[in-house]
């Protein structure tokens, strides 16, 4: 450590459990695209599948984190390092004029272990300058928010800057109403050091992408908060979003059957044109 307020990487994150890649991710894909289906597609999703951790194409996997489906591990806690400070300010964006950087982008939905989302979570945000430096006189880079109705949360905010023995991270705690706080640490991929940053976990990975005049990233949260997962998907089942008589647009989202849909281009929904029996309408996500 020293007095610039750079967070060491001397204690190590211990043995990690191996990603669990084998498992598909049905539940939250379907409960994800429905939301995404009833509101603004967050910048970072814009034409790519249902999940914000889905790869580009070509691009290596990253490990799931974790797949949210019963009975799976919640997202792996992280150390919180030397530079916490308490009563940050609410504000979704921590810009502010003058300050240098690349802007960076971070979207995503908090769930629970049933892959239902969690509305009020309280996500608070700290992070270095572009120079690697925390602030710890005042409140720069630092900030907290919550969860929409719709589990969503979004921050504006600048790429991390690197400092000696770390690689490029944000620090973020996560808790639901009455219920304890996941201290984690969110990481991008690509970077050099990731192969040398003993605390360094690749389930935390983000999905990132130039966009936006700076940089986009998605990232979802699963916490360890029981959920009662309801019925499973059905005629009635509020995770089927396709419904007759509806004016659909090209890139809007629907999920049927259990499964995700993106409209290939614009009609008006009847009896018979399911998106599974009219591949010219819609395109499995």
């Amino acid at each position: 450590m020293d007095g610039s307020g750079r967070d060491g990487a001397g204690a190590g994150a211990g043995a990690q459990e191996e990603p669990r890649s084998g498992r598909l991710v049905h539940r939250k894909t379907v409960l994800r695209a429905a939301l995404a289906a009833t509101a603004a597609v967050p910048v970072a999703l814009i034409g790519g599948p249902a999940l914000a951790r889905t790869f580009a194409a070509g691009a290596p996997a990253p490990g799931l984190t974790p797949s949210c489906d019963d009975g799976d591990h919640p997202t792996p806690e992280q150390i919180e390092g030397p530079y916490f400070k308490p009563n940050s300010p609410q504000r979704t964006s921590l810009l502010e004029p003058g300050l240098p950087g690349t802007r960076l982008t971070v979207t995503g939905y908090v769930f629970g272990r049933a892959c239902l989302p969690l509305s009020g979570v309280l996500l608070d945000f700290w992070q270095a300058d572009t120079d690697g430096a925390y602030d710890n006189t005042g409140f720069r880079l630092r900030g907290h928010q919550f969860t929409d109705s719709r589990g969503s949360f979004a921050l504006t905010t600048i790429v991390p800057g690197l400092y000696p023995g770390r690689t490029r991270h944000l620090h973020v705690k996560v808790q639901a109403p009455h219920r304890s706080v996941l201290t984690t640490q969110l990481y991008f991929p690509n970077e050099p050091r990731n192969n040398t940053d003993t605390i360094f976990d690749s389930r935390l990975l983000m999905t990132v992408r130039d966009g936006g005049g700076g940089r986009e990233a998605a990232f979802d949260f699963v916490l360890d908060v029981p959920q009662d997962p309801g019925p499973g998907p059905g005629p009635s089942s509020p995770e089927n979003t396709w419904t007759p008589g509806t004016a659909y647009r090209t890139g809007d989202w629907v999920t049927y059957a259990a499964r995700a849909y993106v409209c290939l281009q614009p009609h008006t929904s009847q009896p018979g044109w399911e998106p599974p029996a009219v591949p010219a309408l819609w395109q499995p996500a």
